[in-house]
């Protein structure tokens, strides 16, 4: 394979992996928006005291993202995204 080919094929798999990202962030958002609103409701008028008086909702809210954007996710959905392309391929290529 010569290294044009290769970093082709590099750019394209990054550019995939840059959609399953923001594909994971947009689930996560949408499963964590109760916690989202909880932690919006209680910065609600705050500046500086947000950090202490939050520290319950914000925790809560982080947990939820995390639990939907880590590199377990991402692998599974890499898996899945390789099994969706194979499957697009004609047989005997």
């Amino acid at each position: 394979m010569s290294y044009v080919q290769e970093a082709r094929e590099n750019h394209v798999k990054k550019k995939v992996e840059e959609a399953l990202k923001s594909k994971m962030k947009a689930k996560a958002l949408k499963e964590c928006d109760h916690y989202t609103a909880k932690y919006a409701e209680c910065a609600t008028g705050r500046t500086f005291s947000v950090v202490w008086k939050c520290r319950a909702q914000a925790k809560e809210l982080n947990n939820c993202l995390h639990d939907y954007t880590n590199d377990k996710v991402l692998e599974e959905m890499k898996k899945e995204y390789a099994l969706q392309e194979e499957s697009k391929r004609p047989v005997g290529v």
